[in-house]
């Protein structure tokens, strides 16, 4: 295990693209961390400027507090102590399962003995001991990722990196290797960095989400945290789905809209009187057929315009009388409601959150 450090990191393609702007980022012994954001973020090449495989301009790469990056040294990739994982697997079509595992490992100072022990307890961690003399042509896609992820491992690296590692799977294995990914993290608590356009990955396999936007970074905390407490649009927009109201603050609990007024959740960014936006998200809303008085706190009056049915949920847009925008709400399909039908949607204040 190893910390990571990211000191003032600075990329530039061509005369002016900050790919990567300036960013700082400390990771911790044995923590998993995921680099989300869409795609031209900056996420891939801060990964490959961890990995060296770019030379940062300025700023630093720093492992155990060694530099290993700077705009006038980099230490070549092969002496990081590093594994990476790549998008498109790149493990050895010519090779067996278990010949492709234990290559990294004739490069350490192992017999061979050790070596073929080592391969087999990682083949049976990663639940593919019964497929060691087939060829990566005779595994599906799930299987040929486990294959790379049991070779990163077996080596025992100081940090890993996984750029994407699930995009080329279909949505059941995408699922199914995600808390995969989570299962081996816990159990040999290496220190990580994964890449992914997808939240849903980054939510289950993360200690930590770093949301990343134009180079830059937007947000840094914990899974609950970047979704309950976005601190900017952007952040409420690209992690999960939110209404956005923008609006003016009246007071640190009160925001006003125009059409309404919303209590919201204690903040101390909403200073009274600034622009700004309330994230509400769409499954944080109470629906229902009962009548309220318009000047209940938080109650709105609206009309079912549209209905979407999912299985598990209902995805209703709403409108409400004096908002430019439908209200979208997601709940339980126990209650339907018809098109065009009155509703009252109630809003908890502490789901209404002011960013900027």
């Amino acid at each position: 295990m190893a910390t990571l450090d990211l000191s003032k990191l600075l990329k530039v393609f061509g005369s002016d693209v900050r790919a990567v702007d300036e960013i700082d980022l400390h990771i911790e012994h044995g923590e998993l961390i995921s680099l989300l954001g869409p795609s031209g973020c900056g996420k891939t090449t801060t990964l490959r400027l961890i990995a060296g495989f770019l030379e940062p301009n300025s700023g630093e790469v720093i492992v155990d507090n060694k530099v290993v990056s700077d705009g006038n040294k980099i230490l070549p990739p092969e002496k990081r102590n590093m594994s990476m994982i790549f998008q498109s697997y790149a493990i050895w079509p010519h090779k067996t399962v278990f010949q492709n595992v234990s290559y990294g490992l004739k490069f350490r100072n192992l017999t061979n003995h050790e070596s073929e022990n080592r391969a087999k307890k990682m083949l049976s961690v990663v639940r593919m001991e019964h497929l060691a003399d087939r060829y990566p042509g005779e595994l599906s896609g799930g299987q040929q990722q486990r294959v790379a992820l049991a070779r990163a491992i077996v080596v025992e690296p100081a940090i890993l990196l996984l750029d994407e590692p699930l995009s080329n799977l279909d949505a059941n294995l995408r699922e199914e290797m995600r808390f995969e990914i989570r299962r081996l993290h816990d159990e040999f608590h290496i220190t990580s960095v994964y890449v992914t356009h997808d939240q849903s990955e980054a939510m289950v396999t993360s200690d930590r989400i770093c949301v990343m936007n134009d180079g830059k970074i937007e947000q840094v905390g914990k899974p609950q945290e970047i979704y309950d407490e976005p601190k900017t649009r952007f952040v409420a927009e690209f992690v999960g789905v939110t209404n956005s109201l923008e609006g003016k603050v009246i007071s640190s609990s009160v925001f006003d809209t125009g059409s309404v007024k919303l209590k919201m959740k204690e903040n101390q960014i909403a200073v009274p009187g600034n622009q700004g936006f309330v994230s509400i998200r769409p499954h944080r809303i109470g629906i229902s057929s009962v009548k309220t008085d318009k000047n209940s706190e938080n109650m709105l009056t609206g009309r079912v315009k549209r209905s979407f049915y999912f299985g598990s949920t209902v995805d209703y847009l709403v409108e409400v009388e004096g908002m430019d925008d439908l209200l979208r709400v997601i709940v339980d399909p126990v209650n339907s409601f018809q098109l065009d039908s009155e509703v009252t949607l109630e809003i908890d204040a502490e789901s209404v959150v002011f960013v900027e």
